[in-house]
């Protein structure tokens, strides 16, 4: 809706300027969602002024103030920059000379890698998302420690379908209620953008772009159908964690339980093997028998302190947006019978194994001992 700056409406405004226009995903703390600035100041006599301290700000990467050619308001901005330089939008307000602006949210700008498959935080991204960002890491982060763990949120089967199927030009703006690390609950708005980015080695990489800030909860507040949070709830096990899982990466999304507590489930932001080399086949296998339906195999998981331990992994196919499926995988302890059973079967295909390369090694010995060629 268009909108004309009056009176108590001068609020900071935050733009997105990774898209084609600069769009206003938030006015104060009320989030919107991406209206083009032309269309959002349609009937303001400073947009074009307006238009031009956003890109000027955005060429020169710094904060700049400047007045209307009437001298009749003033404009500010503010960067909102990642840490890897890359402006992800600009914060601006516009009042009378002389006027004070009011306390500006801040917004947390970051970024998901989806082609390495790590996240990348600020201090302010953490704390707007009611993490502790005294205590948290800000690089190198795994997708499930971004995303709310137990608790499901409108629109979030777009940003998990966003990591599996994502392409450049993908965009969502969304506001979601969430328990801070305090307990406490909060509301976090946010945009996220895809955009492919070409590295310095020539390779291209497909990079998630977001911000996120507090935001408010507009209206009277609906109690929303939390059919499939209660449905969720009343499936839940002692000792068993479930999580939403890129199967095609191996690439944990979400938690719906607690964290799992029996694995290092942050090995691969770290660089380290994600699986034992030894059960790839088993996982090739469930990805071919999930498809049907429910399937299960004690896997080998990066331990804590290295190594790896026993988990009882099952899958079962779910299909989070129109032909875009992941994989909902429960996570146990193994009872000894399991691990028994997987020790069994691993060293009869090692043993099988074993035998078709003695088998080979002799044919080929034979066939150059009597010169046989195919």
């Amino acid at each position: 809706m268009p909108v004309k700056l009056t009176g108590m409406d001068h609020d900071w405004l935050l733009v997105e300027t990774l898209g084609d226009e600069p769009a206003i995903v938030a006015q104060g703390s009320r989030t919107k969602n991406l209206v083009p600035i032309s269309t959002f100041l349609r009937r303001n006599p400073h947009l074009m002024a307006v238009q031009s301290a956003i890109g000027e700000t955005v060429r020169a990467g710094q904060a700049l103030t400047s007045i209307t050619p009437k001298n009749d308001r003033v404009i500010r901005t503010e960067v909102v920059h990642m840490s890897d330089g890359v402006i992800h939008g600009v914060h601006l307000w516009i009042g009378e000379p002389g006027a004070e602006p009011p306390d500006r949210p801040m917004p947390g700008p970051l970024k998901w890698d989806l082609t390495a498959g790590i996240a990348t935080d600020t201090a302010e991204s953490l704390y707007n998302a009611g993490r502790d960002a005294s205590v948290e890491a800000t690089q190198g982060r795994a997708f499930a420690e971004d995303l709310p763990a137990r608790a499901l949120n409108p629109n979030e089967s777009k940003v998990l379908s966003m990591v599996i199927r994502a392409k450049p030009g993908h965009v969502l703006c969304s506001t979601w209620n969430v328990t801070d690390f305090r307990g406490e609950p909060i509301t976090v708005g946010f945009v996220a953008r895809a955009i492919a980015e070409e590295q310095d080695d020539g390779s291209e990489r497909l990079i998630c772009r977001a911000m996120n800030w507090r935001s408010v909860v507009e209206g009277p507040v609906v109690r929303p159908d939390d059919l499939a949070q209660r449905i969720l709830n009343g499936l839940a096990a002692p000792g068993v964690h479930r999580a939403i899982v890129d199967l095609n990466h191996w690439r944990l999304l979400k938690w719906l339980d607690k964290p799992c507590p029996f694995f290092d489930w942050r090995a691969g932001e770290q660089g380290e093997t994600v699986l034992h080399p030894g059960d790839e086949r088993h996982v090739l296998g469930m990805a071919r028998e999930f498809v049907d339906g429910p399937t299960a195999r004690v896997l080998r998981l990066p331990a804590h302190g290295g190594g790896f331990t026993p988990i009882h992994v099952t899958v079962n196919r779910i299909e989070l947006d129109n032909d875009t499926y992941a994989a909902l995988m429960s996570m146990r302890l193994p009872t000894d019978e399991e691990i028994a059973a997987a020790e069994q079967e691993a060293t009869a295909v090692e043993g099988a194994q074993s035998g078709t390369r003695a088998a080979l090694k002799s044919l080929l010995r034979l066939r150059k001992i009597t010169g046989q060629t195919d």
